[in-house]
């Protein structure tokens, strides 16, 4: 069993991520430039979107958050997705997700440019995804690919299961991986005998947001698990979807939780920021 290490893989990315920047600072005086909208106090989104920020200024990216009361209206919002649209030195706009119940988020994503969409959520870059062309990819799903291709995991010919049916990480994982030629299964809160699918997968997938969902015997011997899943238990321990400690010994590779996909996300963040600004030179 191995332990895909995906701190150690982002660092390696954003290394790589910061001297491109600083080359096309150099070669084409541009800046790379994410713009945040952070609507409420949710203490998760505020702590992401620090994080997300951190990881722009050590890249050497310019990032700006626009903080917004938890009260603020849909067409604030709209009005200030669309200045961010128009300015030039914005090459990615991110919403941080939830919104208040009172926000339409689908109208609120789709207003976003797809030139400047780096979360890869609208319908636009969506579309392209499924259809196998370039654009925008989630970047969650994005920075498993990654971590699959850094260690020699090839999908092609492989049976892969995605728990989780998300627009965010369940339906773009599933279109990265059909993509890849794997033969994906998806399942979801109303599959029926859910270990029959998993037991099947040479790489199984979960991002459902349930401590302790995947058990051993729910796992093929050799399989490739990745966690997406981050929980908080009662003590504060943070862990994933997976009976880690149980189905790992089973798996020829793992992520763990933490230290798995999360800072992978926010690399593949920076990495979609980049491109955005590359293809405005």
């Amino acid at each position: 069993m191995q332990i895909i290490d995906g701190k150690k893989l982002a660092k390696e990315i954003r290394d790589d991520i910061a001297k491109e920047v600083e080359r096309l600072k150099k070669e084409r005086d541009i800046t790379p430039g994410l713009a945040v909208i952070l609507v409420g106090d949710d203490p998760a989104s505020h702590a992401y979107v620090k994080m997300k920020a951190k990881a722009c200024k050590e890249a050497g990216i310019y990032s700006i958050t626009h903080e917004m009361p938890e009260s603020i209206s849909q067409s604030e919002i709209e009005e200030t997705i669309l200045m961010m649209n128009k300015n030039p030195n914005i090459d990615g706009i991110l919403v941080q997700l939830p919104l208040p119940s009172h926000i339409d988020t689908t109208k609120i994503l789709e207003l976003i440019d797809p030139k400047k969409d780096v979360d890869g959520f609208h319908a636009y870059n969506f579309g392209r995804l499924m259809t196998g062309l370039d654009g925008f990819v989630p970047c969650t799903p994005l920075g498993v690919m990654e971590m699959l291709k850094a260690y020699g995991i090839d999908p092609k010919g492989k049976d892969a299961c995605v728990v989780g049916a998300s627009n965010i990480v369940g339906k773009p994982m599933a279109a990265l991986l059909l993509n890849a030629f794997a033969t994906v299964d998806i399942c979801h809160i109303y599959t029926k005998n859910l270990p029959e699918h998993t037991r099947r997968a040479d790489i199984l997938v979960v991002g459902v947001g349930k401590a302790g969902l995947i058990t051993e015997e729910m796992v093929k011997e050799g399989a490739v698990v990745i966690d997406i899943g981050i929980n908080r238990l009662d003590d504060g321990t943070l862990v994933g979807d997976v009976d880690y400690d149980n189905v790992a010994p089973k798996c020829s590779y793992i992520t763990p939780v933490p230290g798995g996909v999360g800072p992978m996300t926010i690399a593949m963040l920076l990495k979609n920021t980049l491109k955005a600004a590359k293809e405005r030179a």
